[in-house]
């Protein structure tokens, strides 16, 4: 078992003797992609998890950009996954596809939403680069909705990781169906698993419920979900119950959340049991004092399992593509709030677990070994040839554009005009800008989280 590593860049990792730095920019959208982005950064330098690979490890320079939108971190939650606010900046479209035309990366790897991966593809295309970066892509977790359109929308880059054999079947499967290639599709592991195996402690018996910003959507369901939990605890008085939560209300995870468990807590009949908490930070951390993990679809079943954490996932509102947990199908992980409180705990299936790139069999350390061997091979190839996305102008003329045009890109992936603001801009109007873009996602987050749920719930009247 590999030792934890940071969730962070880091500081910049000074190179060793007669090996050069690795280069790598890092571009992500929200607080959980920066994290699997600059980890993965770090695992294909080789400066994360290569022990036992027989590779010698390569000093990495990351730099981290945040692509600015509706879901940009606050610094809080960028502290939260370890992140050194001092050393990340926030960029538009054209200021990410300057900063790659002047600053000769190695790698580009897109933490991102779908349609920000092709626009960002197709604006590197665009930039005709003499020497371009590799670029990397893939998923933060377990895909288990829309799995088409967000692979091809990641078609095109370099390396299309997947977390798990079984994900890199069906990701070679949908390429391969619709005529694409198929060969950028790598199967590695998701980069932050780590942690040492579960040990139980005599005297310690903690239950973790891990909610999930977007899973279930609706007021009932998670009022039913915190309701279970909260009666587990009255019935289990010795027991430490906890809401591991993604973000304080107000922020913005990768998924939106319009009804933050804190506000339901804060109506529970009674109030909340003594041996009941809210608890936020590092989910490795709260993992290190786990002797239950519970969730409904959380990729945080997959860290929990790789520790060998007893892990549940919840069937008691249906097993439902909505909810993601169909993904645990097979897993031996599905069960009911009324069973865990009887006092039943699942054992998971061994031949689930190995196709889903839990490795936690050992064999952890090799798993970024075939994604290293690629950026290798592909760095001492020389000159890359263009990037060539599915969707064209010819493939997908209905569809394209409009992503591109929402990244501020014309249909040949270009800047439009204005998109870039001068460099040398005054500071006064930069400030100005900044007051009103977080004025603005703070009216975004309040319509979303307050004024969106009145709405509907009088269309529902």
């Amino acid at each position: 078992m590999p030792p934890r590593t940071s969730n962070a860049a880091g500081p910049a990792v000074t190179p060793a003797a007669g090996r050069a730095a690795l280069r790598v920019a890092v571009l992500a959208d929200s607080d959980t992609r920066w994290k699997w982005g600059a980890l993965t950064a770090h695992r294909l330098a080789g400066a994360a998890g290569a022990v036992g690979s027989g590779r010698a490890e390569r000093p990495a320079e990351i730099s981290g950009l945040l692509l600015r939108g509706r879901a940009t971190p606050t610094p809080r939650q960028l502290a939260e996954v370890g992140v050194d606010t001092g050393r990340v900046r926030e960029v538009t479209t054209a200021e990410f596809l300057r900063t790659v035309r002047d600053e000769a990366y190695d790698v580009v790897v897109l933490a991102l939403v779908g349609g920000a991966v092709q626009a960002m593809l197709h604006g590197l295309a665009a930039l005709e680069l003499p020497r371009r970066p590799v670029v990397v892509t893939g998923y933060v977790g377990v895909v288990y909705e829309k799995l088409a359109d967000g692979l091809l929308l990641r078609h095109g880059a370099d390396m299309v990781l997947a977390n798990s054999r079984h994900d890199a079947g069906r990701f070679r499967t949908v390429y391969e169906g619709v005529g694409a290639d198929a060969s950028a599709v790598t199967e590695a592991a998701l980069p932050f698993l780590g942690g040492e195996p579960h040990r139980a402690e005599e005297g310690r018996d903690t239950v973790v419920f891990a909610a999930q910003p977007s899973v279930p959507a609706s007021r009932a369901e998670r009022a039913y979900l915190l309701r279970r939990l909260v009666e587990h605890a009255r019935l289990h008085p010795r027991r430490e119950v906890l809401l591991k939560l993604r973000s304080r209300p107000g922020e913005h995870t990768t998924h939106i959340e319009e009804l933050p468990y804190q506000r339901l807590a804060d109506r529970v009949p009674g109030g909340l049991p003594p041996n009941f908490r809210l608890v936020y930070g590092h989910m490795g951390e709260v993992l290190d004092r786990t002797d239950l993990l519970v969730t409904v679809s959380s990729t945080a079943a997959l860290e929990s399992l790789h520790r060998r954490i007893p892990t549940a996932v919840l069937s008691d509102l249906g097993v439902r593509e909505a909810l993601g947990n169909h993904h645990f199908i097979g897993s031996g992980l599905i069960t009911s709030w009324d069973h865990l409180d009887g006092g039943f705990r699942p054992r998971p299936d061994e031949e689930w677990l190995a196709g889903q790139g839990v490795a936690a069999d050992g064999s952890y350390s090799t798993a970024y070994d075939a994604a290293r061997a690629r950026v290798d091979g592909l760095l001492a190839a020389g000159p890359l040839p263009a990037l060539a996305p599915y969707y064209t102008a010819a493939t997908a003329p209905g569809y394209l554009p409009g992503i591109l045009a929402r990244y501020h890109l014309g249909p040949d992936g270009r800047p439009l005009p204005g998109a870039a603001a001068p460099r040398e801009a005054g500071r006064v109007r930069g400030a100005v800008r900044e007051t009103v873009r977080n004025a603005a996602r703070g009216a975004y987050r309040h319509g979303v989280q307050r004024v969106a749920p009145v709405i509907r719930r009088m269309g529902e009247l």
